[in-house]
């Protein structure tokens, strides 16, 4: 995320009553600080352009591993996943003909030039085109905890004043056009992590087949080496191979071949493997870098590997199974199979990284359960790192390698993987233009058509390999689907009843005023998910305790999609209107450490409160005495004992309930019992905290 994001996502603290700085001097310092920055940077524009270009060519220089394995590696298993029997020279030219505007129309055109672009907050991958659409179009996925937390970094209020479009319309009146299109959103991101489980397997076992082939000696010397072997092979074998960029050989090709040319097509599909991963693996770089690699680097380097196993191919016509190890001269091919296979393993880390991101952001808006995500810079917050996601990747990868074995079995299991990806992404980029971008209807039009036909003919090419391995995904995809929609439903259930339930501060008032209720001595953090209200069980604490405490505080911690949130922006206070009760939110951002004492955060929190109310003893509706007074219990409270209360909650399914809510609520119940907790470690000491159990009718 580059800084003219970071700052544009910081929130609008001007709407907030009060923002508390820790220390006034440190502000001072800091601004004086920026000050002196800007200026030097107003002197050095080149040396700062310079820096920028430098950092972006090592970015791209890293997305070559990372983000590109799966499209450098994907030679490997090409031409052995295709069923050919009999090849003739025009058979492998119409071929390479189809991967050759595969990788153009699909690679260059749709995602490295226009999909790259459409990001949700720096991410990438189809679920951020979902949350995209989410926060321009009211279709009710954002839940409202979400949007009015986050505010500030979401768009509806610029949205809110543009004319919306017809489909936008239609969406945000249909209820199952609404549910149709979480399925479709929800499918792509689920086939995206079986795509990170088989291209780990596809790769390595492609990458070993290398030691079946005769060739014994050794030599000299991917992402380099290959494409000069491919350009050697073009002069020696076939120098004419590139005439097969008229598309005529396309054409001419099914032709001749019919249904069996329309089944290879799940074999050309792997020429792409991996390009969805320039997309999903946005945030953990950036778009010019991305760009760069690859139309400077990759999209030529697979041109010419591809050229160049076709010219071998055309003059050895039966040697596909071993297409890719069988072209390399026998001088290097050892050095060129370690490096192959040392890519294999390199490339595996694309998709991991992708399902990494697409995790975070899926728990980042409650659609999984909480696991652990490490962010692994802090520079750049896409990215992450799940340890409990990388396991599971682990042990399925490793159970899909133990079952089939075989490269070709995974091979068509990866086919339908990499086709319904891309297909779910152009429906949802489709969306995004006519909703967000208000791209002309005539570029629109033209965009679905060349992509939604090109990839649907390659989704019902694979489809006919469900019976031979193709299933695998569709199984993975159905057992995550149901975890995320079971999550999601729960979620929503639970948020729906915090919200009808919630304590309004005149019920907080009048639950205040009952002679039994009794205020006691202490300073109470009373925790919080809910801004426009209380959470219900600050009601369920009060009428079953008979009290509360001198000074309560009502804390929300607050996610920002910045590195790290500045220390007169972390802590604001604001009072809420009855004596002892205040709210605080603590905001905090992805590279921030919020693992402090106790004692540490409790002073902080108070010294801002009590900055706060020095600062109202200015002002004309304040009463000085009043303030004095509230500083006075402040202190008496944090000396009598400070305590931490937050909320334990579970569903009660009553006999009324339906066959459908007791079984998604009892799931839900299952994975939220074994989930993370929502609130980060505040190093709170154990005999300071108190969970208040509290069963929601369902």
């Amino acid at each position: 995320m580059d800084r003219r994001r970071q700052s544009e996502s910081r929130p609008n603290l001007s709407e907030v009553n009060v923002v508390v700085v820790d220390d006034s001097t440190a502000s001072s310092g800091r601004l004086l600080h920026l000050h002196a920055l800007s200026i030097d940077s107003a002197s050095l524009p080149n040396a700062n352009e310079q820096m920028s270009r430098w950092s972006t060519l090592v970015l791209a220089y890293k997305t070559l591993g990372v983000v590109f394995g799966g499209l450098v590696t994907s030679p490997l298993y090409v031409y052995p996943s295709m069923p050919l029997k009999s090849p003739t020279k025009e058979d492998y030219l119409g071929i390479y003909s189809i991967m050759f505007w595969t990788l153009t129309l699909i690679g260059v055109v749709k995602y490295a030039s226009i999909a790259i672009k459409a990001d949700d907050q720096g991410e990438g991958g189809t679920f951020a085109l979902y949350s995209l659409l989410c926060r321009h179009v009211n279709i009710g996925i954002l839940s409202p905890k979400r949007v009015s937390s986050n505010s500030s970094l979401s768009h509806s209020t610029q949205e809110g004043t543009e004319k919306k479009s017809r489909i936008g319309i239609f969406f945000e009146s249909s209820i199952v056009a609404r549910r149709v299109l979480l399925f479709v959103a929800i499918l792509g991101m689920c086939m995206l992590i079986g795509d990170g489980i088989l291209t780990p397997a596809i790769s390595v076992l492609s990458a070993m087949d290398g030691l079946r082939a005769p060739f014994p000696s050794v030599s000299k010397s991917w992402t380099l080496s290959t494409p000069l072997v491919g350009i050697y092979s073009i002069i020696h074998h076939y120098p004419s191979i590139f005439k097969a960029i008229s598309p005529h050989y396309i054409f001419h090709f099914f032709r001749r071949n019919g249904k069996e040319g329309w089944l290879l097509l799940g074999g050309t599909v792997l020429c792409i493997t991996g390009s969805e991963a320039m997309f999903a693996d946005l945030g953990h770089f950036n778009q010019r870098s991305i760009q760069i690699a690859f139309l400077f680097t990759i999209y030529p380097s697979l041109v010419l590997t591809y050229a160049g196993q076709t010219a071998y191919l055309i003059k050895n016509p039966n040697d596909h199974d071993d297409g890719f190890y069988k072209f390399i001269p026998t001088a290097v091919y050892w050095p060129i199979f370690i490096i192959a296979t040392s890519a294999a393993v390199v490339a595996s880390q694309s998709l991991i990284s992708a399902t990494f991101s697409v995790i975070k952001q899926s728990v980042v808006l409650d659609y999984f359960p909480r696991v652990k995500v490490v962010h692994t810079s802090n520079s750049k917050e896409g990215e992450v790192y799940s340890p409990e996601v990388n396991y599971i990747l682990m042990i399925l990868c490793v159970a899909v390698i133990l079952i089939f074995g075989d490269g070709k079995d995974i091979g068509n299991a990866f086919g339908v993987v990499v086709s319904l990806v891309m297909l779910i992404t152009t429906i949802l980029l489709t969306l995004v233009m006519i909703i967000i971008w208000k791209t002309p209807p005539v570029l629109v039009a033209l965009y679905f058509f060349v992509f939604f036909v090109m990839e649907g003919v390659y989704v019902s090419a694979v489809c006919t390999k469900i019976y031979e391995g193709g299933w695998i995904p569709f199984a993975i995809s159905f057992i995550l689907a149901v975890i995320m929609f079971g999550w999601f439903y729960g979620r929503q259930r639970k948020l729906e009843y915090e919200l009808t339930h919630k304590i309004t501060l005149e019920r907080l008032r009048v639950l205040l005023s009952n002679p039994g209720v009794q205020r006691v001595p202490g300073l109470c953090f009373f925790y919080t998910n809910i801004q426009d209200g209380l959470t219900p069980i600050l009601g369920h604490y009060i009428k079953n305790m008979k009290s509360l405490h001198k000074v309560t505080i009502f804390t929300t911690l607050r996610y920002l999609l910045v590195s790290k949130v500045a220390p007169h922006e972390r802590i604001i206070i604001k009072k809420l209107g009855l004596k002892g009760v205040y709210g605080c939110v603590i905001q905090y951002g992805y590279a921030d450490s919020l693992n402090l004492e106790g004692d540490d955060f409790v002073s902080q929190v108070t010294n801002s409160l009590q900055m706060h109310l020095q600062g109202c003893s200015d002002g004309l509706t304040y009463d000085p005495v009043e303030i004095q007074e509230e500083i006075f219990d402040l202190e008496q409270a944090k000396q009598a004992g400070v305590v931490h209360v937050k909320g334990k909650t579970r569903f009660h399914v009553g006999k009324n309930c339906g066959w459908f809510d007791r079984i998604m609520l009892a799931f839900y119940e299952v994975m939220h019992n074994n989930c993370r907790s929502a609130l980060p470690a505040l190093g709170v000491p154990l005999q300071q905290r108190i969970e208040v159990g509290m069963l929601y009718e369902a």
